[in-house]
């Protein structure tokens, strides 16, 4: 593949994910990753895509530009699949726990769906809707009111008010972006104050992020990193990133995609 392919496949890639990593470009071109970086440098001289550390993303995809849901749902399918598998084994039944708004946390309600009394609170309407296609006489969804976002997130201080009366088992959240310097975080601040609130209710906090999530980082930190009990995150993660989140999260279960 020429130089210039390679790079309309690169920035295809950026457009469709958002953003991508050096280490998933070169497993996928099969070059090496000095190739790679010189392609990411081209694509930033012409003012398609922004560098960032270990990676690209589209260009002008700003702090607090947030993704739809649905255009986030189809973004790393079978990595929050196995994330969200995982993530259901934590569940047992009679549990209170909570679901944050996200993909992935939408991915981890349809398996919940089985589990005999489980309370579900949450301030996703897509989390609600699927617990709601499979209903259970002794299961007990509470979703809150709220401001709607762009990720069908329920915010802002009626869902913190409601969210702020409950107390749960545990809290499962989906996050924008992950990095040592700025923790967890959204780009939505309405959203981070309701994550917070969802946090204080919780007596364990099970984050769930993806790869891509790593060095992504929203204009809103929700907690930092040292906060989490347990990080549930994909193999694709970096090796270098792994090494840096085990040393700040209670605990790091990093699953295989099938």
């Amino acid at each position: 593949m020429l130089a210039r392919q390679r790079q309309t496949a690169i920035l295809e890639l950026i457009r469709q994910r958002g953003g991508v990593r050096v280490s998933h470009l070169v497993s996928r071109f099969g070059v090496s990753d000095m190739t790679i970086r010189r392609d990411l440098e081209a694509l930033a001289e012409r003012g398609l895509i922004d560098k960032v550390h270990g990676g690209a993303t589209r260009a002008g995809l700003g702090s607090a530009e947030e993704p739809g849901f649905a255009a986030k749902s189809a973004r790393q399918q079978a990595e929050k699949r196995a994330i969200a598998e995982r993530a259901a084994a934590l569940v047992e039944p009679g549990m209170a726990v909570a679901l944050s708004a996200g993909t992935t946390t939408a991915a981890l309600a349809t398996l919940l769906a089985d589990v005999r009394g489980l309370t579900v609170v949450t301030n996703s309407i897509p989390v609600a809707d699927a617990l709601h296609q499979t209903p259970r006489a002794d299961q007990t969804v509470v979703l809150t009111g709220g401001i709607r976002t762009p990720s069908d997130a329920l915010t802002g201080p009626v869902a913190e008010a409601a969210i702020g009366s409950l107390n749960v088992d545990v809290l499962f959240l989906g996050v924008h972006g992950m990095s040592p310097r700025t923790g967890f975080t959204t780009p939505n601040l309405l959203e981070a104050g309701t994550n917070r609130c969802l946090i204080d209710a919780s007596r364990r906090l099970v984050v769930l992020a993806d790869h891509t999530k790593w060095e992504t980082v929203g204009m809103a930190t929700i907690a930092p990193l040292s906060e989490a009990d347990m990080l549930v995150t994909d193999a694709g993660l970096p090796t270098e990133a792994r090494a840096q989140l085990a040393e700040q999260v209670g605990e790091m279960v990093v699953v295989q995609a099938g």
